[in-house]
């Protein structure tokens, strides 16, 4: 396939890289600067979606329970509230974003905002109301990232960069990082970790292997597919289906229609990625093999459009063989 055009076309969207592999080849890389791709920048929400690959591992090695564990088990103060449903919170739920919480994530007294201005995030979030019964609805909420990290740590015995380090960025060969930590020293699991573009295409390619990367399963293939697999529709502005800490679409020649209602459509493609403020992409599309990462200035006046990929780049992935 011919990609010299998509060149021209993101030059007039700015974009700060993109960067695309197809069957584990390097087949496209634009920059707007030279090395930008190899610089360590903000990657925002997409942080979420490290911490899920983390939080599989800690259940893959014994150290966190399965994902119908209930999350009072590390919080007592969820198993004392006056009110019942939070005790029967379970860890899917919180990484389905399920939980009940009662939430506005950029504004509102309980907010994304009023969370990190709180002298103790997880206290915050875990005295926060119930409006919806748990399991039952989606809400976009980077609190319950922070009540994950937070019960990685404990059950880890050690921080979550360092349980990383570890299991994840070290056999990944992921090493220049910064990651951002709350009052307590907790590592966000929402937002906070900046990594290099060129790492980020190495998360896509490690759950487009199922979980396996250089001959070792670091995800076991079960929870590297059920952690994409599409479980609840967002219920905000934010596009798509929602998995564990993944977003889930399918893409088709003419529009992007939902993954879960448009199994078997002619010429579609299904795809999960990681999504992050300003522009932050990883996409995985498995059927064409391929992985894409985006990445922008996410304080730059003019925002990129959200639908660079299924615009100028799923079309393209739709004519693979």
């Amino acid at each position: 396939m011919n990609w010299t055009t998509l060149h021209d076309e993101l030059k007039l969207l700015d974009l700060r890289c993109c960067l695309i592999r197809v069957r584990g080849e390097p087949v496209f890389e634009h920059e707007r600067e030279t090395g930008a791709s190899a610089a360590v920048a903000n990657i925002h929400s997409v942080t979420k979606s490290f911490l899920s690959a983390l939080v599989c591992i800690a259940m893959d090695r014994g150290l966190l329970p399965g994902p119908d564990a209930l999350a009072s088990a590390f919080f007592p103060r969820l198993a004392q509230d006056e009110d019942e449903r939070k005790r029967r919170i379970t860890l899917e739920q919180l990484l389905t974003m399920s939980a009940g919480f009662e939430w506005t994530e950029f504004g509102g007294r309980h907010s994304f905002r009023r969370m990190t201005a709180s002298p103790d995030w997880t206290a915050f979030v875990l005295d926060l109301p119930l409006m919806d019964k748990p399991g039952t609805r989606m809400t976009y909420n980077s609190g319950i990232s922070q009540l994950l990290s937070a019960l990685l740590a404990e059950a880890a015995g050690m921080s979550v960069a360092r349980f990383a380090e570890r299991h994840l960025f070290g056999p990944l060969g992921i090493e220049s990082y910064e990651w951002e930590t709350d009052p307590q020293g907790v590592h966000t699991g929402g937002f906070g970790l900046h990594l290099r573009a060129d790492d980020l295409l190495k998360l896509g390619e490690l759950y487009l292997q199922r979980g396996r990367w250089d001959g070792r399963q670091l995800v076991s293939a079960e929870l590297a597919q059920r952690s994409v697999r599409p479980a609840l529709r967002s219920r905000d502005h934010r596009e798509g289906w929602y998995a564990w800490h993944w977003w889930s679409d399918r893409y088709t020649e003419d529009s992007r229609v939902d993954a879960a209602s448009a199994s078997g459509a002619a010429a579609g493609m299904d795809c999960f990625f990681a999504r992050g403020y300003g522009g932050q992409f990883i996409y995985v599309a498995p059927e064409r093999d391929a992985v894409v990462v985006l990445t922008n200035d996410s304080r730059k006046k003019d925002k990129m459009p959200t639908d660079v990929f299924r615009r100028h780049i799923a079309p393209r992935l739709l004519t693979l063989a």
